[in-house]
């Protein structure tokens, strides 16, 4: 047995599989290592439930006979452990998805697409260069849609992971999915983690938002561009996009600022911003009215690009729960929209970066600290963000949300009798 798992090991390593590679190749549907009992007893559980769910034995028959799916190291869970959103920079994450042949491609489709759907835009409102971001940064223009046996990957998700009923779910969606529509091969395959077709809908999202729009009475987010599409408006139309108001821009700080009003929820109106100094990054005058409000966002930290974003960008966020992603997602669709928007890559001051241990100290901290309950998962989200501005307040640091050297090493050094506020020696870190 451990000579199997030795050899199945080695083989992920070749391909490559746990990587961050956006190839992501398939899944073996029949595995031919003996699963233990405990996964044979929990498989079993987990098909009777889909069942009394209402799943029939004839689609759990297509999604499991003769299949055990059991991996000694699953790839799909080991990709969910590191998610590159939460890890890298927002600098260095932004370039690494809007790049100078990204923007090149994004610029090339949104004219095709603008010929081709802009009924669908005139439908449901949603402009298509946002789409157009949305397909490079998610499947690279449909090149990347995932080679995931899903059911494969979901059953694997399902089991004593992190998010087990989060999976679980998507799970019984791609079964629902299955026994609608009959769909097997290669429209049963995505991401890693569950995610389908050109815009990667998680199956929840297929359920509830996926339309037939080419009329064939299949919504076909997979084969067919025009339901694709069709269904991402539709997806961003239902979550509230605003037709004519912008997702917000980058935006240049006076040196007095009030850190203390960054944060994405933290709104004001422009006519409060423009009192404060800010300006666009160009130093203009903000071009919006007056009455529109828009919240401060410093994701590297006060040493980092600022942004000022709206409610769009909410929509954006409620696609995908990371500052990075959103980020990514509309500074695509602003070149896409404009051939004469040179891209320039974004650039922060040099400073210490932390990693998912580090950030996990400072959750841990927060929590005792202010008798508090925020997740603990090593990762920089928005409500982490929060509770570095209430550490950086209690020890008079700069509030800017971003955990630097100095608000690391506080926390390690804390003692009841000194407290947050005591004086370190300057010194400039390295990153490990």
């Amino acid at each position: 047995m451990m000579k199997k798992i030795r050899v199945w090991a080695l083989i992920l390593i070749i391909l490559g599989i746990s990587g961050c590679s956006n190839v992501q190749p398939a899944q073996a549907e029949a595995v031919s290592v003996t699963p233990p009992k405990e996964w044979t007893t929990w498989l079993n559980g987990l098909q009777k439930e889909m069942l009394s769910r209402g799943i029939s034995q004839k689609t759990l028959d297509v999604a499991y006979k003769g299949k055990n799916y059991y991996h000694p190291v699953s790839a799909v869970v080991q990709q969910d452990k590191k998610q590159t959103e939460f890890v890298l920079t927002t600098c260095a994450y932004v370039n690494r998805l809007v790049n100078k042949e990204r923007v090149k491609e994004a610029r090339k489709q949104y004219k095709i697409l603008k010929k081709k759907y802009q009924n669908i835009e005139d439908e449901y409102n949603v402009p298509l260069n946002y789409m157009v971001a949305f397909w490079g940064v998610e499947t690279n223009f449909g090149q990347n849609k995932g080679r995931y046996n899903l059911i494969d990957s979901l059953t694997n998700l399902s089991y004593k992971n992190r998010r087990s009923e989060f999976f679980k779910n998507e799970l019984y969606n791609v079964l629902k999915i299955m026994e609608k529509h009959q769909l097997t091969g290669e429209k049963i395959r995505g991401s890693w983690a569950g995610a389908m077709g050109h815009f990667q809908f998680m199956p929840s999202t297929y359920i509830h938002y996926a339309v037939d729009f080419d009329g064939d009475k299949v919504p076909d987010i997979w084969n067919s561009f025009p339901d694709a599409l069709a269904s991402a408006e539709n997806y961003l139309t239902k979550l509230g996009w605003k037709k004519n108001e912008p997702w917000g821009t980058r935006v240049q700080l006076p040196w007095d600022v009030e850190l203390k009003d960054v944060g994405r929820k933290n709104y004001k109106t422009i006519a409060e911003w423009k009192k404060a100094g800010v300006k666009t990054y160009g130093g203009r005058e903000l071009p919006y009215g007056d009455d529109m409000k828009a919240a401060l966002m410093l994701p590297d930290g006060r040493k980092g690009p600022a942004y000022l974003v709206m409610s769009n960008f909410n929509r954006v966020m409620i696609w995908n729960h990371s500052d990075n992603y959103a980020l990514a997602v509309v500074m695509l669709a602003d070149y896409a929209a404009d051939d004469d928007k040179k891209w320039t890559p974004l650039v922060a001051a040099q400073q210490y970066t932390m990693n998912s241990e580090e950030i996990l100290q400072i959750q841990k901290f927060y929590n005792r600290y202010f008798k508090k309950n925020i997740k603990e998962d090593g990762k920089l989200g928005s409500q982490t963000r929060e509770a570095v501005k209430a550490l950086q307040k209690a020890a008079k640091l700069p509030q800017d949300g971003y955990p630097d050297y100095r608000l690391l090493k506080k926390v390690q050094n804390y003692s009841s009798k000194s407290g947050l506020a005591t004086v370190l020696p300057a010194k400039r870190p390295k990153n490990k």
